[in-house]
């Protein structure tokens, strides 16, 4: 059984989800830092992907230090970011800048952007 549950959506890349699944596992705490990490079939096998789109996730998370891979022992979840708090908020402009553009395309002012963020931000742990 995976540490994470992803409800896939049509017109969403599979391989994207899952992803973003494993992110919020991560955030809400169900995947701590060492744990380890399904194995690519298991994880073609669990969420009856492709292995190839399994292996897709993998690299990605891979490539984007969210996972770590130990030749021998398997794939963990990597430690927390490093570096100073600008440094890490510097991950996240492309995905702010994303966020932005669609807010405008819907017509959605600041205000009501900025509280939907709190209202999703509140949604996750503390963490210590």
């Amino acid at each position: 059984m995976l540490p994470f549950e992803v409800v896939f959506r049509s017109g969403e890349p599979v391989y994207e989800q899952v992803i973003y699944a494993v992110k919020k596992a991560i955030a809400t705490g169900q995947l701590a830092a060492g744990s380890r990490f399904p194995a690519v079939r298991t994880l073609s096998q669990e969420l009856r992907i492709n292995p190839n789109t399994a292996h897709k996730v993998v690299a990605a998370l891979t490539s984007e230090g969210v996972l770590l891979v130990h030749p021998g022992i398997g794939t963990v979840v990597s430690p927390p970011v490093n570096g100073s708090v600008q440094d890490r908020a510097a991950l996240l402009d492309g995905e702010l800048e994303r966020l932005v553009v669609e807010a405008r395309r819907l017509g959605l002012d600041e205000d009501r952007v900025i509280g939907a963020v709190r209202r999703h931000w509140r949604k996750f742990p503390k963490k210590p």
